[in-house]
């Protein structure tokens, strides 16, 4: 395949956002969408703080519109995931997990992250039977039944509201006494909770996941008093953060806890280290995972990868 003038892994927002900045800046870049096109967005059922979308969309409609943003400018778009990246000459290949080599004279890492998973005693052994990452995917098959969802922050908030909205018994179990998500989503969850349709379990950790042929129940831990219990249920939904997919990068430069490092040119804000490597959304920022910056820092990063390609 051809020499490309640039390359953007990942189809999430700054994925997108890159990549229709590029393509407006004549550059054809290509888009390499991974496995889950639209990334992580596509998993929430509702966004409520992107700049004009009052209509609160999912994050399916959300992205689905800006994909076809993408389309409008004739990026080409490749349903396939880089296994590894490396550079020579000055020259970035990228070897794909298809078993296709692309090349490129600079790179746009928009890779997103994953779901993090708690790591205790019989999550793998219930994982996809029972244990569930994915409210907006898995929650249909809990309509009226118990469940119980892990996490403090915005996304546990969501699901548990997401969760009660379809009618299943639902409760939280949070390992402190306070919530690190939005006021307003605070709000909504305690007057959920007031109307007694999710059950507030706080200062409590799980401990283990426990059943026989399907799961049961979530055995916890009180912080304060360290009493255990086992809270009963049909299904768990984890919402304990998430971990950058930057695996491929792996031995290209020298990661922070999984994160890239930018370089910290003022001028430049997306490069890195390597030179004509750029990064911009999750995978670059440990504390404003919001689509809205994401896509924020993918237009920063297409304009830096076009003032590199001018220089050579």
């Amino acid at each position: 395949m051809a020499l490309r003038n640039v390359i953007v892994i990942g189809s999430g927002p700054a994925g997108c956002t890159a990549a229709i900045y590029a393509a407006r800046a004549g550059l054809e870049p290509l888009l390499v969408a991974g496995l889950l096109q639209g990334g992580q967005l596509t998993q929430s059922s509702g966004v409520e703080n992107w700049p004009g979308a009052h209509h609160f969309p999912s994050g399916f409609e959300l992205m689905e519109s800006l994909l076809e943003h993408v389309r409008k400018f004739d990026v080409e778009i490749l349903q396939d995931s880089v296994s590894t990246l490396t550079r020579e000459d000055g020259v970035f290949s990228l070897h794909m997990a298809g078993g296709e080599v692309l090349t490129a004279r600079s790179v746009i890492a928009a890779t997103g992250s994953s779901a993090r998973y708690l790591g205790i005693p019989g999550e793998d052994r219930f994982r996809g039977s029972g244990i569930s990452a994915c409210a907006t995917c898995d929650g249909f098959f809990f309509r009226k039944k118990r469940v119980v969802v892990i996490g403090g922050g915005n996304t546990a908030v969501t699901d548990a509201l997401y969760l009660a909205g379809l009618g299943a018994k639902t409760s939280l179990v949070h390992r402190r006494n306070e919530f690190r998500c939005e006021k307003i989503l605070t709000d909504k969850l305690m007057s959920a909770a007031g109307e007694g349709r999710i059950s507030l379990h706080l200062s409590k950790v799980p401990l283990e996941f426990v059943g026989g042929e399907s799961l049961e129940g979530v055995r916890i831990r009180d912080t304060v008093t360290g009493e255990e219990s086992v809270l009963a249920t049909d299904g768990v939904f984890e919402a304990v953060g998430h971990v950058p997919n930057t695996g491929y990068l792996e031995g290209l430069l020298e990661l922070d806890r999984g994160y890239i490092p930018l370089a910290g040119d003022p001028e430049h804000a997306t490069a890195t280290a390597v030179p004509g490597l750029f990064a911009a959304g999750d995978v670059a920022n440990a504390r404003y995972q919001q689509a809205v910056v994401a896509a924020g820092s993918g237009c920063m990063a297409a304009l830096d990868a076009e003032h590199y390609l001018s220089m050579l």
